[in-house]
């Protein structure tokens, strides 16, 4: 987990992001990349001519030039490895292009609040269609420690287990590991995979991990595998992401769905 790809964006969730970055950098020995998509489709209501699009253009760059040098700045007094991507694009389509050839993508889990601070259509949409892991970073956050506990939360899936495999590198540093699995009354576990399964794998990585399972009568199963997080003072919840359709996850409330809306601690996520 060495080539990290971090969004660069001006907007409030981005010093927790950077942040999150530089710390998994300096744990892992790794290297940021900062990405930074300009988009200059301008749409303007009532511009039939253009112009007034055009003329905001020069206010786009400079402000991205701006952001830039702020940050080459920041990044002159840090010690991680780090170079610079500007491309014109739009930042989802961008993310996903060079994550092809990165570890790990770092976003974060609302959108700017001048775009309601709902959950991140960003972080769902790289989520989905990249074959890479996201560490998904709520606002506010300070730093990323990787070696403090963390929790899995397991259903056996295929992306629970991609999201397992990808995750390896942090877990080996992880203090603790805990497979956590949310029971259903009346149904027992749903999962393709047991817990054990998942187990083993990791002890095939030296990783000691214990199993733990959470009844599903006491919330919604996204509320209960962040609370076990915070209960045990987890640095990071691993978890695989949209194991059904992004619609239905919305229309009835899914996993991924509502852990994106207010997740209190950061996400490693895996599709």
């Amino acid at each position: 987990m060495r080539s990290i790809l971090l969004h660069v964006h001006d907007d409030d969730g981005l010093e927790s992001r950077l942040q999150a970055a530089l710390d998994l950098a300096r744990a892992m020995e790794g290297h940021v990349t900062f990405l930074q998509a300009v988009s200059y489709d301008v749409i303007m209501p009532g511009d039939f001519f253009g112009g007034m699009g055009a003329e905001i253009i020069p206010v786009i760059r400079e402000q991205a030039q701006t952001l830039r040098e702020k940050l080459e700045q920041r990044m002159a007094g840090e010690d991680v490895r780090w170079d610079w991507l500007e491309e014109s694009g739009w930042a989802e389509t961008r993310l996903m292009e060079h994550a092809a050839l990165s570890d790990v993508l770092v976003v974060s889990a609302t959108e700017p609040q001048d775009m309601g601070g709902g959950p991140s259509r960003l972080a769902g949409d790289v989520a989905i269609n990249a074959r890479t892991p996201v560490l998904v970073v709520p606002r506010g956050v300070s730093g990323f420690d990787c070696s403090g506990p963390a929790v899995v939360g397991w259903d056996g899936s295929p992306e629970a287990s991609r999201a397992l495999r990808a995750a390896v590198p942090l877990l080996q540093k992880a203090s603790s590991v805990v497979l956590a699995t949310v029971t259903r009354e009346g149904k027992g576990p749903k999962y393709d995979l047991p817990p054990t399964s998942g187990a083993e794998f990791l002890s095939r990585h030296d990783i000691a991990a214990e199993m733990v399972e959470l009844s599903g009568t006491g919330g919604h199963p996204s509320e209960l595998l962040g609370h076990a997080a915070m209960e045990r003072g987890a640095s990071v919840l691993v978890m695989g992401a949209y194991g059904q359709s992004r619609l239905l996850e919305s229309m009835l409330g899914g996993v991924t769905h509502r852990m994106l809306a207010d997740p209190p601690l950061p996400l490693l996520m895996a599709h």
